[in-house]
């Protein structure tokens, strides 16, 4: 185990960190950031999911520009629940994930667990969809794809702040 050393100078006195401590505060650091980096990949999605609400509830059409398939998806029975569009709902999850990434990279007690939860669910959810449209409606959605790989990047960035987190809390 490392030693701290003390200085004293002028009546005051100030001990150095040891390794421990550093090593502690640089895992706290680097959890900081992946929850920082998956608050703002968040927003990526609350752009995208707001924009297919908008273009939703206005009754316009999307057109596909990389991929055909949008207008099937969007307009299947999946893409809404109970007469709300299901980007909606996803605008309020990436809403949800960038307040609580945000808190937990401030060290917010509570938030790491609860953003973790809601980017598991939101992944699963993705899961479920990406099937759907393989399986059921045999139709992608460029915009839908997008929400996807968002969800995929936020849920590892998240869990990887998890684990810094843990192991500077165990150290």
């Amino acid at each position: 185990m490392a030693q701290a050393f003390t200085f004293r100078a002028f009546g005051a006195e100030t001990r150095s960190p040891t390794l421990e401590e550093i090593k502690e505060r640089n895992l706290g650091r680097r959890a900081a950031i992946f929850y920082g980096v998956a608050a703002l990949v968040s927003l990526v999605g609350l752009v995208d999911a707001i924009y297919l609400t908008v273009e939703h509830l206005s009754g316009n059409t999307l057109r596909c520009t990389i991929i055909t398939g949008c207008s099937e998806v969007l307009s299947s029975p999946y893409a809404s629940v109970k007469g709300m569009p299901l980007a909606g709902l996803g605008a309020i999850a990436y809403f949800t994930v960038f307040s609580a990434a945000t808190l937990a990279a401030f060290g917010y007690k509570g938030a790491g667990k609860f953003v973790m939860f809601v980017a598991a669910l939101m992944f699963l959810f993705t899961l479920w969809l990406i099937y759907l449209q393989a399986f059921v409606i045999k139709a992608f959605c460029q915009f839908c794809l997008l929400s996807a790989l968002v969800t995929t990047v936020m849920t590892v960035l998240i869990f990887l702040a998890r684990r810094h987190e843990r192991a500077s809390i165990q150290d």
